[in-house]
């Protein structure tokens, strides 16, 4: 994956508002703010319904990312965004939870379907395509398996909140290694099912 022209976009998908901050759903949030912070770009410019910042990672132009329309319509606020900038979709990474990974369990996929996840689905709604890499962040599931929407929507436990610092430069690590080397080496690198 490597654009022809202009930058790689990453987008972390999450729910906008400080009531939605550290909750599983926001795991991608997590890692565009981790990102932000260790390459020092400022991801508070508004465009087109997101929050986002340009600057360099490693040497290669980025786009850091956070749609701010809640996750089911994250699709939207991407694509025209993506096209505001020209960014091509191999030149795209989404960052987003997933609940049939175990938690910490990191999975880098270069396309596929929606897997259940409405952000997602919303994303290949808007683009009509379904091409695009996704760095998936194990958020495990609830023992109440039922209660789907209240333990994406919940807080990182305590036990998780201890290893989540970890977990989140982990992906950090994997995404610089998708821009720099390649998808293929990186799903080789973090898709193993050990962290």
């Amino acid at each position: 994956m490597k654009p022809q022209n202009g930058p790689y976009l990453i987008a972390g998908l999450g729910n906008p508002g400080s009531e939605y901050a550290v909750t599983r759903h926001n795991a991608g949030f997590l890692v565009i703010d981790q990102l932000a912070e260790a390459f020092k770009i400022d991801v508070q410019r508004k465009k087109l319904d997101n929050l986002f910042g340009r600057g360099r990672i490693k040497g290669v132009d980025a786009l850091l990312v956070k749609p701010q329309a809640f996750m089911n319509r994250s699709g939207p606020p991407l694509q025209r965004i993506a096209d505001y900038f020209g960014i091509q979709r191999e030149a795209m990474v989404i960052v987003h939870d997933d609940i049939d990974l175990a938690f910490t369990r990191l999975k880098i996929k270069e396309k596929g379907g929606d897997g259940g996840h409405k952000g997602i689905r919303s994303i290949i709604e808007a683009f009509g395509v379904d091409d695009f890499t996704r760095v998936r962040l194990g958020v495990g599931r609830s023992d109440r398996s039922a209660n789907v929407v209240g333990h994406v929507l919940g807080a990182f436990s305590a036990d998780e909140r201890t290893v989540l610092k970890d977990f989140i430069q982990r992906a950090c690590e994997a995404i610089v290694t998708i821009l720099t080397e390649g998808t293929k080496i990186a799903m080789n690198r973090y898709n193993q099912k050990s962290s």
